[in-house]
């Protein structure tokens, strides 16, 4: 491990409570959709709920990655299914597929930046580690766009350089390829990376293909391979200098 590992983070569970966002996107969605297609914000707002947990059910999510030729595809079909199945709750008439994909996108641009989700200490951990001389990316499921919103409501975008999601590589975080395409877009060898994430699979996936690990999270779950373990993300300075 060099002196400064190159650091990717990645952003629900580790930067951001999914459980406090989920909820904020639920208001924000109605904000959004209401003076352009209307409906009620409570319409949309449970139209949302139900529509995520349909889109976001493990069984349903792996059968999407299955039958997506690529990531293109999969995000497409994903975008038009979120819109067309909110309109079909709230009871008004969908857009052409076309508009859906473009009003999906731009709901999106309109309610990451408005997001304020970060868990405790987080913003300044991040900023921290930056001052530090630490060179920062994310390793995140969520587009690209997605988290140039998530971080710009952080206040923290400027200490990040590449955002990886899924469409920079176009390659789903759904394996061992997806460390292995970003690395290779950086041009750094694995064993300059430490990947901090609060899933023991993808930890497992950076792990083999010779990444450092740190997985976030319960104390309960197992460590796997080379990966450490913190409560959360303000526990990475402290971490750190015990690497170097």
């Amino acid at each position: 491990m060099p002196a400064r590992p190159i650091i990717f983070l990645d952003d629900g569970g580790v930067m951001n409570d999914n459980n406090v966002r989920a909820l904020q996107w639920q208001r924000l969605v109605g904000e959004y959709f209401v003076p352009l297609l209307g409906g009620s914000p409570e319409a949309w707002s449970r139209a949302n709920r139900v529509v995520a947990d349909r889109l976001f059910e493990p069984d349903a999510w792996r059968r999407r990655v299955r039958a997506a030729a690529d990531y293109r595809s999969f995000d497409r079909d994903y975008q038009v299914e979120w819109l067309q199945g909110m309109c079909a709750l709230v009871g008004i008439e969908t857009p052409p597929e076309e508009e859906c994909l473009y009003l999906a996108r731009r709901a999106a641009a309109f309610i990451t930046r408005r997001v304020q989700a970060a868990f405790p200490g987080v913003g300044d951990t991040i900023r921290a580690v930056h001052r530090q001389g630490y060179r920062l990316h994310t390793a995140s499921g969520e587009a690209s766009l997605d988290l140039e919103g998530y971080l710009q409501a952080m206040r923290v975008r400027d200490c990040f350089g590449r955002l990886y999601g899924p469409d920079l590589i176009e390659t789903l975080k759904e394996g061992s390829e997806y460390y292995e395409r970003i690395f290779a877009d950086l041009g750094i060898a694995a064993a300059d990376a430490l990947v901090v994430d609060d899933s023991p699979r993808a930890t497992r996936w950076a792990t083999q293909v010779g990444a450092r690990t740190v997985l976030v999270g319960d104390s309960s779950l197992l460590r796997t391979g080379a990966t450490v373990q913190i409560g959360s993300l303000v526990e990475l300075p402290a971490l750190l200098q015990q690497l170097d």
